[in-house]
């Protein structure tokens, strides 16, 4: 499975990246494990029906023709998902704040739970993504998809909410982010969630456990580890992995190929 980069310079703003789950029926099904990050991923499958629960994702044929795209925002736990042969998906990865700029009724997705059905606001959206399933060659499926993406950009000025996001990810204290930008740590609290749908503190714990998996390598020992990404001690990183992993660092560095853009663990 490859993980595409957008091609458009605009793009690459807003979303991580992409990839494309095509299977016919052959072998046995799959099912993986996968753990907290800060994007927001907005998942399309065809003629599938997909069932979300706290902590489980189920897809399986449907003998309907339809489009059904999930949306994930905020997971503190590994999730598992389970696909029935056969299926067909893309997933898109968008940047913190990115979805923001494509769609308007956020506030509405953030307010379900941490997994629910994605419906934006532009009603040709499954008619659009289910002719891009049905283009056989990878480089124009490519180009459809992120031309829509483009069309559904809009301008918003997120620049207050930009700032405080590289004042969160440089890890200065909470209380001396709402006294920068004159706010009380309540309505800090408040505008993070509402535009990033998780809580501050939600958001630096993944983070650094994020980070510390991007400089892993096979390389480091945990306490190096420990205090390059702003834990207090060793202790303080093996609590963080055992909550977002329910393991502890070595049985997940040892399970997972960290190298690859999805931190999956094939169950």
């Amino acid at each position: 499975m490859h993980f595409y980069s957008p091609e458009n310079d605009i793009l690459k703003q807003y979303i991580e990246g992409y990839y494309f789950l095509n299977d016919h029926g052959t072998g046995a099904d799959k099912a993986y494990m996968t753990f907290p990050n800060n994007y927001c991923i907005v998942t399309v499958n065809l003629n599938s029906k997909v069932r979300l629960d706290s902590n489980q994702i189920s897809i399986e044929p449907s003998y309907d023709n339809n489009i059904f795209a999930s949306f994930v925002y905020r997971y503190i736990d590994p999730i598992e998902v389970h696909y029935t042969r056969p299926f067909q998906e893309i997933t898109i990865y968008f940047k913190p704040l990115g979805i923001n700029y494509f769609v308007n009724n956020l506030d509405t997705m953030f307010s379900q739970k941490k997994m629910t059905e994605f419906i934006p606001q532009f009603p040709d959206f499954k008619e659009e993504m289910n002719k891009i399933f049905h283009i056989d060659k990878r480089s124009l499926q490519i180009s459809a998809l992120e031309d829509y993406w483009l069309s559904k950009l809009m301008t918003k000025d997120l620049v207050f909410m930009k700032n405080i996001l590289l004042d969160i990810e440089s890890n200065i204290k909470i209380e001396d982010i709402a006294k920068k930008h004159h706010i009380s740590r309540k309505h800090l609290n408040n505008i993070v969630q509402k535009n990033l749908g998780k809580s501050l503190a939600e958001y630096r714990k993944i983070l650094r456990f994020r980070n510390v998996i991007s400089k892993y390598q096979g390389l480091k020992s945990l306490t190096e580890l420990s205090y390059e990404n702003l834990f207090f001690d060793q202790s303080h990183l093996i609590k963080d992995f055992k909550s977002l992993t329910k393991t502890n660092p070595n049985l997940f560095f040892k399970n997972v190929n960290t190298a690859t853009k999805n931190i999956w663990f094939f169950i």
